[in-house]
């Protein structure tokens, strides 16, 4: 007869300050407040309960901004996860204040492959793991977040990763190496690398390491199913609070492994959960107090603008890649798209609505191109993964007087043109980029930052990348999309 308890784990991912419950379709839906009350009432259902969140608690709200994540830990410890990995956003206050919000978090927050480099033994920054002991099993969870997604660690010159999925499959055999004499009943990977990148660390992983699923966040997919890849059940929770993934497993105790399996994704909504009253009250006060700080009018558009998906051209995206390079005075602007945080804005825009919107506070980097560098870095971010992965793959809005065509089926540029003139290979630009994504311009653009550096030395031109749009929005009562194609995709 099998040896078979019960343990029921409950997941979030990307949470990027959801804090606030909206209306939908006449029904309140998601918001901490829900969340922390479909936890709860899980937690007293069921007896062998654990609820982890897979990276990106921060960003996305100025609720999170305004106190550089302290606020955001507040709301989580009220949450109480029993264990958190890090995402790429953890780091975007500095190393050095997320070593300070770890030592104020009430739960443990681990990762496995960041390091400090020029130590010999390549010294951990954070536990790579954590053991709970739950009903009498032993789960072991290991937090993996690979170089690929987090490319702001080249800011911080003392960081480094594990490069890639070969190594951190590698790194995942070598912990559970560790475990060999400690009887662990259960193995989960809790990562922050995308669904599709989940798939192949599964499929690179050894049976042997006994990793049972994966649970993961980063690309923001959202799933109705497992995929089951290596025999490895690998599931994510999209984004935000409007949705918690739920595992229902029966363990064999015996062989340490899934007897059976349910998940399910559950909607956060007044009808499936009920209200931390205590949390709702906490998150009002807060919005409130952000409200009567920044809810001054900075300025207008004539109806609401859209930023749909961010691996196309959109309103907001032209919008805001415009009033950039008006304000900064270059030849042209590649703003990231996933800088945009929210798919709408306007009629009437509060400081509030744009700080969230437009959170992130890199600075502004000028660089020169020339016109063969700017037809690579074009094919480079129009290539067919852009539109493969376009949720997380780097898509960029770009400014007034460029024009491209595009032909996806050859993979070539059919015209470029720089204020209505063919762009030459020798023709040289000063383009601006935000720091995070000129630091990695041969990742996100496919053109080698030595080669930008002999048109001549980059600088900074802006200390704040928000701060140029605000005065762009300030000097204008409204703001009209220019409705001038930028990309011309065929």
């Amino acid at each position: 007869m099998k040896n078979l308890k019960k343990l029921t784990i409950l997941h979030s991912n990307d949470l990027h300050g959801d804090f606030l419950a909206e209306n939908v379709d006449s029904k309140l839906v998601g918001g901490v407040s829900m969340l922390s009350g479909y936890v709860n009432k899980v937690r007293d259902e069921e007896e062998n309960v654990i609820y982890c969140i897979a990276g990106d608690m921060f960003r996305g709200s100025l609720i999170d901004s305004e106190t550089r994540g302290v606020d955001t830990i507040n709301i989580m410890n009220m949450l109480a996860p029993d264990v958190v990995t890090l995402g790429n956003h953890e780091v975007d206050y500095g190393l050095a204040h997320l070593l300070f919000l770890e030592k104020y978090a009430d739960f443990p927050i681990i990762n496995a492959n960041m390091y400090i480099k020029n130590s010999r033994s390549h010294k951990r920054i954070f536990a790579p793991y954590k053991v709970l002991r739950v009903g009498g099993m032993n789960v072991l969870f290991i937090g993996i977040l690979t170089e690929d997604v987090l490319a702001s660690t080249k800011n911080e010159g003392l960081i480094g990763t594990l490069v890639n999925i070969e190594d951190a499959a590698a790194e995942v055999s070598k912990i559970n190496d560790g475990f060999k004499s400690m009887d662990i009943d259960f193995t989960v990977l809790l990562t922050h690398i995308g669904f599709e990148q989940d798939k192949k660390l599964a499929a690179a992983l050894d049976p042997a390491c006994g990793v049972d699923i994966i649970i993961g966040g980063h690309s923001h997919t959202l799933i109705h199913e497992p995929a089951i890849v290596n025999g490895i059940p690998v599931v994510q929770a999209a984004i935000g609070t409007d949705q918690i993934g739920r595992f229902d497993i029966m363990v064999d105790i015996d062989n340490n492994c899934i007897d059976s399996y349910k998940w399910e994704l559950i909607p956060i909504n007044e009808h499936t959960c009920p209200v931390d009253e205590e949390m709702k009250a906490i998150i009002y006060a807060l919005r409130d107090k952000t409200d009567a700080k920044y809810g001054e009018v900075i300025t207008s558009f004539p109806r609401v603008y859209t930023h749909p998906r961010r691996n196309m051209e959109t309103e907001l995206g032209d919008i805001f890649a415009e009033g950039m390079r008006e304000q900064l005075g270059v030849d042209i602007v590649f703003l990231a798209s996933g800088s945009i945080r929210k798919p709408t804005l306007g009629k009437y825009v509060t400081l509030k609505d744009y700080m969230e919107i437009f959170p992130f506070t890199d600075p502004m980097y000028e660089f020169k191109m020339t016109g063969a560098q700017l037809k690579t870095a074009i094919k480079f971010m129009l290539r067919d993964e852009a539109f493969l992965d376009g949720d997380h793959t780097e898509f960029y809005q770009i400014s007034r007087g460029f024009y491209c065509e595009y032909e996806m089926a050859s993979h070539s540029i059919k015209e470029i043109k720089m204020n209505g003139k063919d762009v030459a290979d020798d023709d040289m630009f000063t383009v601006s980029m935000q720091r995070y994504h000129f630091v990695s311009i041969k990742d996100f653009l496919g053109v080698p930052m030595e080669d930008i550096e002999k048109n001549g030395k980059p600088r900074i031109i802006a200390v704040k990348s928000p701060n140029v749009l605000e005065e762009y929005f300030r000097a204008h009562a409204v703001v009209i999309w220019d409705e001038e194609k930028r990309l011309n995709i065929k």
